[in-house]
């Protein structure tokens, strides 16, 4: 079984920074791409960033030049610093991995939990 945890969210003003966690477990074989997603109220959810093995990254439009997304392929975690927010980043975070398993080795889509982020104007 592979678990994905975020951690990071919370309460800040505009113009403030966070910083996102989202580290995985369980029986993992490989980890492929990862993306963070995020939806706001009444919103579809929404692709934030992406990042390879390689560390290849991709963002929203909305969100370049001011997050950035980053992992640590020897703890199995993966990152989004947050700067310059606005409160139209308020939304849950959802953490995405194409995981392969140990048990099985097959690649699946794993999610977390998600994790408020809150942008007070």
């Amino acid at each position: 079984q592979v678990q994905l945890v975020e951690s990071g969210g919370g309460l800040v003003q505009t113009g403030g920074s966070l910083r996102l966690s989202c580290a995985a477990s369980g029986s993992i074989s490989s980890i492929n791409s990862m993306a963070w997603y995020r939806q706001a109220p009444g919103k579809q959810r929404e692709l934030v960033a992406s990042i390879t093995t390689s560390g290849s990254t991709n963002y929203v439009d909305s969100v370049k030049g001011r997050f950035t997304i980053s992992r640590d392929n020897v703890k199995n975690t993966m990152y989004l610093q947050m700067n310059s927010l606005k409160p139209e980043d308020t939304a849950v975070y959802y953490c995405n991995g194409d995981i392969r398993s140990r048990l099985d080795l097959r690649r699946r889509d794993y999610w977390g939990q998600g994790t408020q982020v809150t942008v007070s104007s």
